[in-house]
C-alpha cells in the first residue's frame, strides 16, 4: 500500500507494551509485529513473556522480553534502557499491565488492596510513563496508550479500588497530552469493556448467568474480543492517529453510553 493507508504501519518503530502476556496485551504485541514494528514485551510473567516472543518471531517479527514489575522504579526504568539497548531506541508505549483485586464497598475494603490496586493499575501507569517520556522528549517525541476501563468513566459496584485508579489513569492521560503534546508526544487512552481476557473468562467459568448479565450490559449484545482493542491501540500509536491526543476511546460496545 501506498499514500495515507501506510500511515498505519509501525515499520521501523520500537514499541514498549507492559502487561504483554496477557490477552489484550498479547494480540497487541503480535499486531504492532506484524505492522512491522520491533516490540518488547515487558510483563512478570517471564515464561509466557519468552512463549510469546518465540510465536512473534515464527511469524517473521522482531520481539525481545524483560520481566517487569511496573510497581517499581528501578524496573520501570531498566525496561525502557532494555528496549534502547535491544533495538536502538524507543518510539511508542502501550502501558497496559493491570489487575483486578477483590470486589469490596470502599468500607470493606482492606488498605492493602487499596494500595495494591492503585500500585499496579495507576503508580505503575505512571512510572512507566516518567520513563518513557524521558526518553521520548531526547529523541524526537513519541506516542504512549494508557489502558484504562470504563471504570475509568463510571462507577463499578463493589470496586472502589480500581475505580479510582482507572480514573487516575485517565486523568494522567491527560495531563500529560497537556504537557507534552506541543514537544512531539501524544498520549491516549483506551478503555475497554467487558474483553474476553483470561481475568474475565476466568471468573466466568461455570458462571452462565452472569455471563448472560454481561453481554446483555452491552448493548453490541456480546462480550469483546482482544483483538479488537488491540486495533485500537495500534491505531492510536501509529501515525493515522497524528490528531489525536488526550483522548479516551472507548471499546465498550456502546456499555457506557446508556
Amino acid at each position: 500500500m501506498s499514500g495515507p493507508f501506510d500511515r498505519l504501519s509501525l515499520a521501523g518503530r520500537v514499541v514498549l507494551i507492559t502487561g504483554a502476556t496477557g490477552g489484550i496485551g498479547s494480540e497487541t504485541a503480535r499486531l504492532c509485529a506484524a505492522r512491522g514494528a520491533a516490540v518488547v514485551l515487558a510483563d512478570l510473567n517471564a515464561e509466557a513473556g519468552e512463549a510469546l516472543v518465540g510465536a512473534i518471531r515464527v511469524a517473521g517479527g522482531q520481539a525481545a522480553f524483560v520481566r517487569t514489575d511496573v510497581g517499581a522504579e528501578a524496573d520501570a526504568a531498566a525496561m525502557v534502557r532494555f528496549a534502547v539497548e535491544t533495538f536502538g531506541g524507543l518510539h511508542a508505549a502501550f502501558n497496559n499491565a493491570g489487575i483486578d483485586t477483590g470486589h469490596l464497598p470502599v468500607a470493606d475494603t482492606p488498605l492493602e488492596q487499596w494500595q495494591r490496586n492503585l500500585g499496579t493499575n495507576l503508580t505503575g501507569t505512571f512510572l512507566c510513563m516518567k520513563h518513557e517520556i524521558a526518553h521520548m522528549l531526547a529523541h524526537g517525541g513519541g506516542a504512549i496508550v494508557n489502558t484504562a476501563s470504563t471504570s475509568g468513566a463510571i462507577a463499578t459496584v463493589t470496586s472502589a479500588d480500581y475505580t479510582a485508579a482507572k480514573h487516575g489513569v485517565v486523568g494522567v492521560t491527560r495531563s500529560a497530552a497537556v504537557d507534552y503534546s506541543a514537544r512531539g508526544i501524544r498520549v491516549n487512552a483506551v478503555l475497554p469493556g467487558g474483553i474476553a481476557t483470561p481475568m474475565l473468562m476466568g471468573a466466568l467459568v461455570g458462571n452462565d448467568p452472569l455471563r448472560r448479565v454481561i453481554e446483555a450490559s452491552h448493548p453490541i449484545g456480546r462480550i469483546g474480543e482482544p483483538h479488537e482493542v488491540a486495533e485500537t491501540a495500534a491505531f492510536l500509536l501509529s501515525d493515522a492517529a497524528s490528531f489525536i491526543t488526550g483522548a479516551c476511546i472507548m471499546v465498550d460496545g456502546g456499555f457506557t453510553t446508556q
